[in-house]
């Protein structure tokens, strides 16, 4: 079988930091107020993301009784 040398040279480029940059995802009224926001660079926001799916609640108390209840009768016929 033949065999293949694949080979890449890495160079720093223009951009390149040892430092991670923290991008700020809110905006305060503090950085409003003192016109800050104009330099800090802010995270994208993501708006085809999908949200955190809601927490799952309980039936009410009556709404379990009555449903339990039904269920008796359904049982008896």
């Amino acid at each position: 079988l033949p065999s293949t040398l694949k080979s890449y040279w890495i160079r720093k480029g223009s951009a390149f930091s040892t430092a991670v940059a923290r991008q700020e995802t809110d905006l305060t009224p503090e950085m409003i107020a003192t016109g800050s926001w104009r330099q800090l660079p802010f995270k994208a926001y993501n708006f085809s993301a999908l949200g955190l799916p809601p927490a799952c609640g309980h039936l009410h108390p009556l709404l379990k009784v009555r449903s339990q209840l039904r269920q008796i009768f359904l049982e008896m016929g």
